[in-house]
């Protein structure tokens, strides 16, 4: 994300945003839940699609408005819709703190099909085992001080152990999973916080931060906000606002 558009900043030895580094680009018909945050048609954040007319984010991120059903940003034929409402996660006070989750209501519902389905997320607390085989995907950064990029990029990622995680970042949060980044080539980078962490279908994650300004890994292991943590937050939101 270029300039004032960049959704990048330190808190202490974390950053915000996040891409991918060492992926691949996207099968078309893979990751159909994706979603673009958008600031004056500028890629800001990604999202991905949990009821026809809500989008899944980081707390952190930001927009106004969000295009859906593609691959590529610039492809004619996407789905577009403006936020209407946000609703972060109570107490929020930056992803360094946890609860880095936000819920986006759209002006409209979308229209389900071959280019958009919704994201299947947990139905109860998760225990994803270490070195466990997950993916995570995006529009940012793919190398340190990079751009975005205009076709969606997906890497695999493998499940750290907490204790390791925690060694690494003393004053992790509460209610995360720590993924990529460590041990390895693979991760993400600045440019595309709030996108999704998926095992084994289930998207169980959103990208929160990482290492400061440092793409180059191994590293820092790569922290996510572990959805199902949340997911009485998040059924009270969807049922109540029909």
């Amino acid at each position: 994300m270029l300039h004032s558009f960049l959704l990048f900043y330190v808190l202490g030895q974390q950053a915000l945003g996040s891409e991918i580094i060492n992926g691949n680009e996207a099968p078309e018909n893979t990751l159909l839940y994706m979603a673009s945050l958008q600031v004056n048609g500028r890629h800001k954040c990604g999202g991905f699609l949990v009821r026809k007319d809500f989008v899944m984010t980081a707390a952190h991120c930001d927009g106004d408005r969000v295009v859906l059903g593609t691959h590529n940003l610039h492809k004619s034929g996407k789905t577009v819709r403006h936020i209407v409402k946000r609703y972060r996660y109570p107490g929020y006070d930056g992803a360094g703190n946890g609860k880095d989750i936000m819920l986006l209501k759209l002006s409209r519902e979308v229209q389900l099909g071959n280019s958009m389905q919704l994201a299947k997320l947990p139905r109860s607390a998760i225990n994803i085992k270490d070195n466990e085989q997950c993916r995570v995907a995006g529009w940012g950064y793919t190398r340190t001080n990079g751009n975005v990029v205009d076709d969606l990029r997906v890497v695999d990622v493998s499940i750290i152990n907490p204790q390791v995680c925690k060694r690494e970042w003393p004053r992790l949060p509460a209610n995360v999973i720590c993924a990529g980044g460590y041990g390895t080539n693979k991760g993400f980078c600045q440019g595309d916080s709030g996108g999704p962490l998926e095992c084994n279908g289930i998207v169980v994650g959103i990208v929160s931060f990482n290492n400061a300004y440092i793409c180059d890994y191994p590293d820092f292991p790569n922290i996510y906000t572990d959805i199902s943590k949340y997911l009485p937050w998040i059924n009270q939101i969807l049922r109540s606002k029909d």
